[in-house]
């Protein structure tokens, strides 16, 4: 068996051939890693031994801890039954549960707007790209073929696929491949709450004035994950849901990041009592273990491919419904159901809400705000590529915790089953991180 590399071997091998996402070839070859060799709950384990509290929940999906034994147990059961088929001419039981308790776990719609169909993808990116072609389908072969526009909220962020980049903010990260997407969304984002009602006007004057070309329109419920956590009055999304019901096109809600009770409720889409057409969800549905996602359809969406094979979606992928994603994600949703995962987060939410106003008191900081499991602080104004938000990080790595800023926006997105005693010591050790570098 091959001896154990050091810390440092490890990283020079990690700079030799890694090509490491949402860093510059500076920060890669400049920047000290954790080195994480192992994880447990809300911790990460660095190869010197040395435990932090994951503030970012390693990209948003540990929404029941690092390694949690229920789905470690049922990867392990999985696996020994039936690790991979395609689901192309092959059902399997993990998938067809799985769809039945997504379907049963939906926004409650009635009728023809029921979402009660499961399109199985590997993640978030390509279940939102899946939305937007079942969309873009839909209306080819259903008599408004004219239909080929989306609209969406400024600002948002809906994943790295070129479908996924043309609905989101030609920002830092879409700019550049502006050239290749079939539309781009550059109005201004909002970040504060007040600002939101003339946004909405907006995009619901546009829809109303385009309808006839308006395939869809999407939104991240609630709360903008990725572009800064913005959050927006549930309010603002229920007028956007009658407006799409007035000109008869879809509402899709991209839940990557806010489904799963992350922002409280189930769905984002709770909030406003809203059920959309399409529904994209990853992340958290695989608890942290595997890629996995899914898109759902409503019952009127998926009659509109009723036909033979010319009427199919044609779209695929290797792994979409794997055995192994579908048997774990079956197991969070138990877990939430016999746990009562979203009720038990309640007063953890609360705290992380107290303990962001709190530091929304010092100077430099702008617009704290918390919603669910998630809270979150504004720095100056330096965007996507100010440093303050690293300062932080480092300030915080002193004391722990590992954080990761989108700019000048620090936040903290821990388990929703975290303990007392840990959620207490990421909030404290944020705050001391923050003034440590604020003063």
């Amino acid at each position: 068996m091959d001896a154990k590399p050091s810390r440092d071997a490890l990283v020079a091998l990690d700079r030799k051939h890694v090509w490491r996402p949402f860093a510059s070839t500076e920060d890669h070859e400049t920047r000290d890693p954790l080195v994480v060799t192992h994880a447990e709950g809300a911790r990460l384990t660095d190869a010197d031994g040395r435990t932090y509290l994951d503030a970012t929940g390693s990209w948003w999906c540990t929404h029941l801890g690092h390694a949690n034994p229920r789905l470690i147990e049922a990867l392990r059961r999985q696996t020994e039954a039936l690790p991979h088929c395609a689901l192309a001419g092959i059902a399997h039981r993990p998938a067809a549960e799985l769809a039945e308790a997504l379907v049963a776990a939906a926004p409650r719609a009635e009728g023809d707007a029921t979402l009660d169909r499961v399109f199985f993808v590997d993640n978030g990116s390509t279940a939102v790209e899946v939305a937007l072609k079942l969309a873009f389908q839909y209306w080819q072969q259903n008599g408004r073929p004219q239909r080929q526009r989306f609209l969406a909220l400024p600002g948002g962020y809906h994943g790295d696929t070129l479908g996924a980049m043309s609905i989101g903010a030609l920002d830092e990260v879409g700019a550049v491949f502006a050239p290749l997407l079939f539309a781009t969304n550059d109005a201004e984002p909002i970040v504060d709450p007040e600002g939101w009602a003339p946004v909405f006007d907006g995009l619901i004057a546009q829809l109303e004035a385009d309808g006839d070309t308006i395939a869809g329109v999407v939104v991240e419920p609630i709360v903008q994950g990725a572009c800064g956590m913005r959050m927006y009055p549930p309010s603002e999304l229920a007028r956007l849901r009658e407006a799409c019901d007035r000109v008869d096109t879809f509402l899709i809600a991209d839940e990557v990041f806010t489904g799963l009770g992350r922002t409280g409720p189930m769905w984002g889409c709770d909030h406003a009592g809203v059920a959309p057409d399409l529904l994209a969800v990853a992340k958290g549905l695989s608890g942290g273990l595997l890629p996995f996602g899914v898109t759902l359809a409503s019952k009127r969406i998926h009659d509109g491919f009723r036909g033979d094979t010319r009427r199919a979606f044609l779209h695929g992928h290797t792994f979409c419904g794997n055995p192994l994603g579908a048997a774990v994600a079956l197991e969070v949703l138990r877990i939430y159901r016999e746990d009562d995962v979203i009720a038990a987060a309640k007063p953890k939410a609360e705290r992380m809400a107290d303990a962001f106003a709190a530091m929304g008191e010092l100077p430099g900081t702008r617009h704290a705000r918390a919603l669910g499991m998630v809270g979150a602080i504004d720095l100056g104004e330096g965007g996507y590529h100010s440093r303050i938000g690293w300062e932080v990080q480092e300030a915080a790595r002193e004391r722990g915790i590992w954080l990761r800023p989108l700019g000048n926006v620090v936040y903290a997105v821990p388990p929703l089953n975290i303990t007392d005693p840990d959620l207490d010591a990421l909030l404290d050790g944020i705050h001391e991180a923050l003034t440590s570098v604020l003063g």
